[in-house]
């Protein structure tokens, strides 16, 4: 019997409008009311997958920051952070600086970047439907010494969205040669950088070990190559019929797309039988 659900958000609990479906809504608030953990595990920071899990009515912790976060939803409490340091952010600054790219470090609820594009851009659009303790912080900067300074045991999480693909490869590459990083792409223009040893298998790893399930009770679903730890992870790992291609080779099932209620087929095939 699978006891802990862990599902991405952007390509896999989310449709294309960025929604969640009626029918993948009714079948996670089934499977909680028959005593599954259905956890929301996402890149986003947590306050923003606080609000997606908020919606589902489910009252079980949530990881973000692909991992380098998990927090009860309830009572605040942190069960694991893993931040990235004050030199981790430098590196990951100098690399970025080298190839003129905007970076994004983010916190729980915060964002810091030297202009507002990309992710920051996306997250101030999402905050003018948002009620304010719900919204991102976004906070344009000049001064990365003092932030770094203030931040640097608050700060999870660097993400770089860029329109060169190869550059962002580049950079990619670079960066994961420096055995103090973890980092993952959530799509094919950009990489996503935590400390290392963070990924979502790992945050799946201890929150199972948190409530002293095995991993043969736990399903892990996404799309992309930051799934591919907790898919590698889980009992059963399931990709997307959206994932991509090294995804679905890794996955033990594949299902429908995100437009097409793929998180619902899993939970009513595997748990609501």
């Amino acid at each position: 019997m699978y006891k802990l659900i862990c599902i991405d958000m952007d390509g896999t609990l989310l449709n294309d409008e960025k929604k969640i479906s009626i029918k993948n809504h009714q079948a996670i608030k089934e499977a909680y009311k028959r005593g599954v953990k259905v956890v929301v595990c996402t890149g986003r920071l947590y306050t923003s997958a606080f609000y997606y899990s908020h919606l589902l009515e489910v009252k079980t912790p949530v990881i973000a920051s692909n991992g380098a976060v998990i927090k009860e939803k309830d009572n605040n409490k942190t069960i694991y952070r893993a931040s990235l340091g004050i030199e981790n952010c430098y590196k990951i600054l100098e690399v970025c600086k080298k190839y003129n790219f905007y970076a994004h470090f983010n916190t729980e609820d915060t964002i810091f970047t030297e202009k507002i594009i990309h992710s920051s851009q996306s997250y101030a659009k999402i905050n003018e439907s948002m009620p304010k303790e719900m919204q991102i912080k976004i906070e344009v900067i000049e001064d990365w010494d003092s932030i770094f300074e203030k931040y640097s045991e608050e700060i999870v999480k660097c993400i770089v969205i860029d329109e060169e693909g190869e550059k962002i490869s580049k950079a990619k590459r670079e960066l994961a040669e420096i055995s103090s990083l973890e980092v993952v792409s959530s799509f094919e223009r950009n990489f996503e950088v935590m400390s290392s040893g963070v990924s979502k298998g790992r945050a799946a790893e201890i929150l199972a070990k948190y409530y002293d399930f095995s991993p043969s009770e736990v399903i892990c679903i996404g799309d992309n190559e930051n799934d591919l730890s907790m898919i590698k992870y889980a009992g059963l790992g399931v990709a997307m019929g959206n994932a991509i291609p090294i995804v679905k080779s890794q996955a033990d099932y594949i299902t429908a797309t995100n437009n097409d209620d793929g998180v619902a087929e899993v939970i009513e095939k595997f748990v609501l039988i």
